[in-house]
């Protein structure tokens, strides 16, 4: 049985699948090939991502390739009742509700782990956590899994660090068909459209502190720049922040960015990014938001604490009033705001990286690695790299016999 908010719903999450499935050609691509060939028939697949509508396809496509599905969200205000609708109406076992209390989302993932899988995969590492502390008997039946995002990635590298790491990942989000485009292109767009969705101000002529210079940080200040922002990046790694000099942005530290700043976003994957102490500083009328995982960047708890008058400014806006008068505004409670108040990314480049996921569960189920900890396959990358440029209808060069000599020598003559 399934845990949907309900099943009414399912005509209006079809026709959002359908409209993302006809912007996805490389999965599209996929899934015919799934059906043919059946890599999946008799396994259980756990998966919990974002659950909106490109993530509902990536169901399908799994599906179309013989998998048993449970699925789940990854995070609590990202769920689309009616794409979860629509799954379950299609026959997938289908555990999750819009704005879940953190009891109900915990259960929820558990109710995906206790099917006992045989592929996970993962968007932040919560299926990997309770697999590992609360169901460790159900670890031994996993092939292996993927997982989607850079704090998962981080998660992951830790367990495996310590020893704990009990069967395969697949490293999805380092595979260059994911980062560069989906964590840069993706986010940048999708943050804006979010925070412009919610707040309906202009960006033009503000300053926008962007807290994090990795590919995530990357688009969203790029995007902030082309939306006419001023924009101030906050970094630790000097490298990063010398890159964001190059690339024309201010850098300063978050306890400097925090009085001059219109807009916030943090995507740093880190926790404590901006605290009380940055809170007292800022403006006015100041907007924070966070692009990370995890609500922990900005720390909600702590301004909740600090205000002396709390209320709702606009939807999904919630206004903290500080002791020194001025109010701050927190889209979507310091959530993921791409997703908390938008849709996600864009199709096309979901296209990429749920193309990624596809072909590494396939890769587990046929190749069957033994390190625990797994890159994604060059040959991987490079086929949807290829299948992509195919539907845009381009086409490049290829080296000669005579260049690859060339190339592979140590000889020029």
């Amino acid at each position: 049985m399934s845990e949907i908010r309900d099943i009414a719903l399912a005509k209006s999450g079809h026709t959002k699948i359908d409209w993302v499935r006809r912007n996805m050609p490389v999965l599209s691509s996929i899934e015919k090939e799934f059906a043919a060939e059946k890599p999946f028939e008799g396994l259980k697949v756990a998966l919990s991502i974002h659950l909106e509508a490109k993530t509902a396809y990536l169901c399908k496509v799994m599906a179309a390739g013989g998998a048993e599905m449970y699925v789940t969200g990854s995070n609590v205000l990202s769920t689309q009742d009616d794409v979860a609708a629509a799954l379950v109406e299609d026959g997938l076992r289908v555990f999750a509700w819009h704005a879940a209390t953190d009891e109900e989302y915990e259960r929820h993932i558990r109710k995906v782990v206790e099917a006992g899988p045989d592929i996970v995969i993962d968007d932040g590492g919560d299926l990997v956590n309770i697999l590992h502390e609360e169901f460790p008997q159900l670890c031994d039946k996993v092939i292996g899994g993927c997982e989607e995002t850079t704090t998962g990635v981080i998660r992951l590298k830790a367990m495996d660090k310590d020893g704990a790491l009990k069967f395969p990942m697949m490293l999805v989000n380092d595979a260059q068909c994911k980062y560069l485009f989906d964590n840069r292109y993706g986010t940048g767009q999708s943050v804006w459209d979010g925070i412009n969705r919610t707040t309906n101000l202009i960006v033009a002529g503000k300053r926008v502190v962007v807290c994090g210079y990795g590919w995530c940080g990357k688009g969203v200040a790029m995007r902030a720049k082309g939306l006419g922002a001023k924009v101030t990046v906050t970094e630790i790694d000097p490298i990063k922040a010398i890159e964001a000099i190059m690339d024309g942005f201010d850098v300063m530290p978050i306890n400097e960015a925090a009085e001059v700043g219109d807009f916030f976003v943090t995507v740093t994957g880190c926790r404590d990014v901006i605290t009380e102490a940055d809170f007292l500083k800022m403006k006015d009328g100041a907007i924070l938001c966070n692009a990370g995982h995890f609500d922990v960047e900005v720390d909600v708890a702590g301004l909740k604490k600090l205000a002396v008058e709390t209320k709702e400014q606009r939807h999904n806006i919630q206004g903290y009033k500080l002791p020194n008068g001025r109010w701050l505004s927190v889209i979507a409670e310091g959530r993921l705001v791409n997703l908390a108040s938008g849709d996600g990314h864009p199709a096309e480049i979901m296209d990429m990286s749920f193309s990624i996921q596809a072909k590494c569960a396939e890769y587990l189920v046929k190749s069957r690695p033994e390190k625990k900890i797994n890159q994604v396959p060059r040959e991987i990358d490079e086929e949807v790299a290829r299948r992509k440029l195919g539907f845009e209808g381009c086409s490049i060069d290829t080296l000669t016999e005579v260049q690859k000599r060339y190339l592979d020598s140590w000889n020029i003559d």
